[in-house]
């Protein structure tokens, strides 16, 4: 407590240099290091905390997904018939990218409240649009090999495909977990064009949005996720990572709308777990990913509310930092973009050179290579110049 009041009289006396004394303008890098900093009273520790906790589920979600039963596509495949690790995929699909978008929505509101339309058009740009498509051609196609080679996709025909090609071929098999930051990229010029258009009217008006219109969107989350969802790749889901995001934007980013629903934290919880069970044991065994299990009105009603259970719960218990939050909250985002291609190497060889492993062994070895893998990766290619921009979107000296 003593430490975040420093900050904030801290923070308010630079302020206070800025406005009156000669100079004092001078100071505004330091306080732009501030407002960055896990803890600073501009920050919203608990979406840091959300963010990087997320990431760590996705990794977890990623590991079990490449030996799961249930969805076919560029897996290695289960241990055994059904596998009751297959039940954590149920248990978080339907709402841990929804919610990262919500969260994005909402840093982009408080991004947009000190900065420039310029300014974070060529933020994102640089750090969603230049990750997710040099970076492909810089980095990502190496776990485009992979990729094909867990799915089988060297056949004798694209074994015979001139290499430039075959490159190209790799690179874009290498998409894997970018695209979530190509969606976001498109969503972020589209708000800006919301903008333009709305000119905060609709923004003020949703702060005094009551709570039960809030409970109550949960329809329109289920009628965004009817549509613009792309038919083969079932992870560009416009409309419901669209409406999550604006949600973020226009109403979540409000503190005052989540102090109001911290009230029903409990109840959003209680609900929120007693839809993820039902969803969990009424569709266990069916492919999660694809339509109409994916986007039927339990999947909806289950992303909805735990969104806001999670929202609302870390706004109260976990709206601060530490040390360790700090750091994952730096290392998060390196951890989302590299952790794939480790997980996928340790699998597949532990598939080919130790097949008689038992699985839990397996799992633990893959967790273990997802992790290390992606923070040593991280740092590794942040030290690169010209691969570190293609692949972080990071512009002169390595982010620490």
């Amino acid at each position: 407590m003593l430490k975040t009041l420093g900050r904030t009289v801290y923070y308010y006396l630079i302020e206070y240099v800025k406005i009156k004394c000669k100079g004092g303008k001078n100071m505004n890098n330091m306080n732009k290091e501030l407002d960055k900093a896990p803890g600073s009273p501009l920050r919203r520790a608990y979406l840091d905390n959300i963010r990087f906790i997320t990431v760590c589920i996705v990794v977890i979600y990623h590991v079990i997904y490449i030996f799961n039963g249930v969805q076919p596509f560029g897996v290695i495949g289960p241990f055994k018939d059904r596998q009751i690790l297959d039940a954590f995929q149920y248990i978080t699909y339907p709402w841990f990218m929804a919610l990262l978008f919500v969260v994005s929505g909402m840093s982009s509101r408080y991004y947009l409240e000190k900065h420039s339309t310029k300014s974070f058009i060529k933020d994102r740009t640089r750090k969603l649009l230049v990750p997710s498509t040099l970076g492909l051609f810089a980095f990502h196609w190496i776990l485009g090999y992979y990729n094909m080679l867990i799915g089988g996709g060297f056949e004798e025909a694209m074994s015979q495909m001139p290499k430039p090609i075959l490159y190209v071929v790799m690179a874009v098999s290498g998409t894997g977990v970018l695209w979530f930051i190509q969606v976001l990229w498109l969503l972020s010029l589209l708000l800006i064009l919301i903008r333009k258009i709305e000119k905060d009217r609709l923004y003020n008006l949703c702060k005094r949005m009551p709570i039960w219109l809030i409970l109550l969107f949960c329809v329109v989350n289920y009628l965004a996720a009817q549509v613009l969802n792309t038919p083969m790749i079932t992870v560009y889901r416009f409309g419901i990572y669209g409406f999550c995001f604006l949600m973020g934007y226009f109403v979540f980013s409000h503190d005052e709308i989540v102090d109001r629903l911290c009230s029903l934290r409990i109840i959003l919880a209680v609900v929120a777990v007693g839809l993820g069970i039902s969803y969990t044991i009424l569709y266990f065994g069916e492919n999660y990913a694809t339509e109409p299990v994916i986007n039927n009105m339990l999947a909806c009603l289950f992303c909805w509310f735990a969104i806001l259970a999670i929202l609302t719960n870390m706004k109260k218990y976990f709206d601060y930092s530490t040390a360790f939050t700090s750091w994952m909250s730096r290392k998060s985002w390196n951890l989302y973009i590299f952790h794939y291609l480790p997980l996928a190497m340790v699998a597949y060889y532990l598939h080919i050179y130790a097949p008689g492993l038992p699985a839990f062994v397996v799992y633990l070895l893959v967790v273990i290579a997802a992790f290390a893998g992606a923070f040593v990766l991280g740092e590794v290619v942040s030290r690169i110049p010209v691969i570190r921009y293609c692949v972080l979107g990071i512009k002169g000296k390595k982010n620490v």
